[in-house]
């Protein structure tokens, strides 16, 4: 067990006040079986009212209506979690086999479908030709080894480049330029795990890594594919390795705009943004502090 400590601030700039539409946040992290959320602080100015729902694939999100106009927005979201090793530990299991390709029960199949639909149909021809010129599966019997393959392949084929830029690339353009951010590289996931038949989700959160620790970090994402028997299993193509305890969920969806950790609208006559920063920091415990 341990406890992690997540502070996390976004500040939008302005030349001058701005009105701002309604903003959603995807901040809170997922809690299941091995990650308690102990406590959550939401800070945010200008003066606002939130409301708190979840959306369709069972995430948090807190919807915040701005009262005045300003010069800065600032959100800073600060959580303490409480950590546990998963369970059944599968060092102390017999390994599951998956067979690829997968098949699904009946009861799995009408979702598992919902997963398999590319959210980039324009693309699928250049990530097809991407899979046959990079990746060999025809020896590959397991379906969790195939994800691996897949996210290796991505780790070492395309370089990493974090953006400053709005949005995600598409696949075309990941692929031809050789390089993307990490939510760039998780969206090429994405679409060549649902191409193999392999259900897929993005998956938006934080990475416990030492820029994190330095105060350096900024919001990570990666891929999960759907296994019969095994669940849902995440992989980290920026990092080309299984996902693990250093790696926190806020927020998960079927396309990688489903989960932008801040979103929102502003109106503004004269042009007047500046530009925005985020900083993540973490602090690990092994006693709640």
């Amino acid at each position: 067990m341990s406890w992690l400590r997540i502070a996390h601030e976004t500040t939008y700039r302005y030349k001058s006040e701005v009105r701002f539409g309604t903003h959603r946040l995807v901040l809170r992290p997922r809690e299941g079986h091995d990650v308690r959320v102990e406590e959550m602080r939401l800070e945010i100015s200008p003066e606002f009212e939130l409301e708190w729902s979840r959306d369709v694939f069972g995430n948090s999100v807190a919807t915040i209506h701005l009262l005045s106009a300003a010069n800065e927005l600032r959100i800073r979201s600060e959580v303490l979690l409480e950590q546990t090793a998963p369970f059944p530990l599968r060092a102390v299991r017999r390994p599951v086999h998956v067979p690829f390709p997968v098949t699904f029960s009946e009861y799995e199949s009408a979702v598992a479908a919902a997963y398999l639909a590319t959210t980039h149909p324009d693309d699928a021809v250049k990530v097809r030709e991407w899979i046959a010129s990079t990746i060999d599966l025809g020896e590959v019997a397991d379906a969790t080894e195939v994800v691996a393959i897949v996210g290796r392949a991505i780790r070492q084929g395309i370089k990493y480049r974090r953006r400053e830029e709005k949005g995600v690339q598409s696949p075309t353009s990941t692929i031809e330029q050789g390089s993307g951010s990490c939510r760039d590289l998780a969206t090429l996931m994405l679409e060549v795990l649902r191409i193999i038949g392999l259900p897929a989700r993005f998956a938006s959160g934080y990475l416990d890594c030492a820029a994190s620790e330095a105060g350096r970090a900024s919001t990570h994402a990666w891929a999960e594919a759907y296994l019969p028997e095994v669940g849902w299993t995440g992989y980290d193509p920026t990092l080309g390795e299984p996902t693990s305890g250093k790696h926190v969920v806020t927020g998960v969806s079927n396309h990688p705009r489903g989960v932008m950790p801040v979103s929102g609208t502003f109106f503004d006559e004269q042009k007047s943004y500046l530009g925005m920063t985020v900083t993540v920091q973490t602090e690990r415990f092994a006693k709640r502090p």
